[in-house]
């Protein structure tokens, strides 16, 4: 019986891929349009003898449209400590193996990083194809400043916590890149809107795909506009702008991050906020905070 000849097909055309040496190759796979994918990450899909995937089902509809027929294992969160061992023992055994998520490049908030580092204190030969990465084209989609930034991933889901990393967050000289759901895009931007003030941001939903879309206004002005009707379906990633990039805060909007405080916290935690998020000096925040306290107890029934 004749076997498949190993490769990937372009428009119908067949292109040969060769056996790759023993190793783990990080392949970096597209985040919506499938035409994105390299030439590069192809034959190394092709021509590797194992493929871990974070869902085997999603990536199939990728390796079924480019006709490569490499075997899939797979490697998330919840298998990642038992399979783990497996595939370095595969590695270390003279086998090739791909690793890829579901979309973007592998190891940027997933287990990916653990096998790798395994691999290299193992001695185990390692390659990274660069491709495609959300990070970075939501970035540069923006129009905000690229020379520096932090890519934070998901804030955490504890309300206490998350308020917390947003005011360590919002001390941060650089752009600052999310990722958030769709059912949660309007309350994770209202939270930022309270601390971080009129810092300009970028809202960039189902990049790459048929309904992209890339929003920029300032984060209340966001905050705003999907608190109402609209379209939270698809992948976003929040990309914000550094301190110091918005004009300094009028006494109103003080006065409004103030009392968004104050309904949190207590006196002492709001004025840390606001200062954190305004450059205020601190005395001149905790003098309007506690007659802003006083007016608030006064008005109490």
């Amino acid at each position: 019986m004749t076997q498949p000849r190993r490769g990937f097909h372009i428009a119908g055309t067949h292109f040969p891929a060769p056996p790759l040496a023993a190793g783990l190759y990080l392949v970096a796979t597209p985040i919506g349009n499938l035409g994105d994918i390299t030439l590069r990450a192809l034959q190394t899909l092709a021509g590797v003898g194992l493929i871990a995937c974070e869902d085997t089902r999603v990536s199939r509809r990728l390796l079924d449209h480019y006709g490569i027929t490499t075997p899939t294992t797979a490697y998330h969160d919840h298998n990642a400590a038992t399979v783990r061992p497996a595939l370095l023992k595969r590695i270390a055994e003279g086998t090739s193996v791909a690793l890829i998520s579901d979309a973007g490049t592998p190891a940027i908030s997933d287990p990916g990083f653990k096998l790798v580092r395994e691999a290299h204190e193992a001695g185990l030969p390692v390659t990274a194809l660069p491709g495609p990465s959300s990070v970075l084209t939501a970035l540069v989609a923006s129009g905000l400043p690229t020379d520096r930034f932090l890519f934070e991933g998901f804030l955490p889901a504890k309300a206490t916590q998350r308020r917390n990393r947003i005011v360590e967050l919002s001390r941060i000289p650089a752009s600052l890149v999310l990722f958030e759901s769709g059912s949660r895009i309007a309350a994770t931007l209202s939270e930022l809107a309270d601390s971080l003030g009129e810092r300009e941001a970028a809202i960039c939903r189902e990049l790459t795909k048929l309904h992209e879309e890339v929003r920029r206004a300032p984060l209340p002005a966001l905050a705003a506009h999907y608190a109402g009707d609209a379209e939270t379906r698809g992948e976003f990633v929040i990309v914000i702008a550094p301190p110091g990039e918005a004009a300094a805060p009028g006494p109103d909007h003080v006065d409004q991050l103030i009392r968004a405080a104050l309904a949190r916290v207590s006196v002492k935690d709001a004025v840390g906020e606001v200062v954190a998020a305004t450059g205020l000096p601190r005395r001149e925040v905790y003098k309007r905070a506690l007659e802003l306290a006083r007016e608030r107890n006064d008005a109490a029934p």
